[in-house]
């Protein structure tokens, strides 16, 4: 039995569905690849002062396109998930009309670069934990997809005592120069050693042609005494 996918004749691989198994792999692999993808940013987390205004950020992708996608923000109230809002965006570019359900929040992403993030105003201790933005695409046949953002309400921002990163980098940069120093003095110290050795072996040389001049020995300039004749 011959099967075509989109008019491409498959090879014959075996009874029939094995080939139906095959194309439904290979379909199941671009869905996949293709599906709807919703983040948080590189950075899921934020420590903020109580009494702050936040952002939490989430956007989605889908390369497959966009239709009366539904999406919503949720709250884990120590394992009770309280809904914070939700819409559908019919199509991409169309600014959704939102609902919300919890004091202090405004919806702020407009759609705008496919942007649904919202904004806590004036938050406080009991702000604080788990936000899920959640996202279902139709043209996905229902899968579901959500990325999750940490909030951390504190007193206040800890201020990072560098001082003793300071000290560190300066032992190491001191002992750095210090040993710079030693190797340029050291250098110093043989290259006048060197040249005063050089020095004394000229003195030496010279001084002992002097010596062998005053006492005539061989290859002197000495005037020499012929030696007397025997009578």
């Amino acid at each position: 039995m011959e099967v075509q996918w989109f008019g491409v004749e498959l090879p014959r691989l075996g009874p029939p569905h094995t080939a139906v198994g095959l194309i439904f792999s290979m379909l199941l692999g671009v869905w996949s690849v293709q599906g709807l993808e919703m983040f948080a940013g590189k950075i899921p987390f934020l420590q903020a002062v109580n009494g702050s205004t936040v952002l939490l950020p989430c956007t989605y992708a889908s390369c497959i396109g966009i239709e009366n996608l539904y999406f919503n923000w949720q709250f884990n109230d120590n394992g009770t998930m309280q809904k914070v809002c939700d819409s559908v965006i019919v199509s991409e570019g169309v600014e959704p009309d939102v609902a919300i359900y919890r004091e202090r929040v405004e919806f702020v992403g407009k759609n705008r670069n496919n942007n649904v993030s919202i904004l806590l105003w004036n938050i406080t201790f009991e702000d604080g934990g788990e936000y899920i933005c959640f996202g279902r695409n139709p043209k996905e046949k229902g899968r579901n997809h959500s990325t999750i953002f940490t909030l951390i309400v504190v007193d206040e921002l800890r201020v990072v005592d560098n001082r003793l990163t300071i000290i560190i980098a300066s032992a190491v940069g001191g002992a750095i120069a210090a040993l710079m120093g030693f190797m340029l003095l050291k250098n110093f110290t043989i290259f006048v050693l060197s040249k005063i050795e050089e020095k004394n072996k000229e003195c030496l040389v010279t001084s002992s042609g002097i010596d062998n001049t005053e006492n005539g020995l061989s290859g002197s300039k000495a005037d020499s005494k012929p030696t007397p004749k025997k009578k």
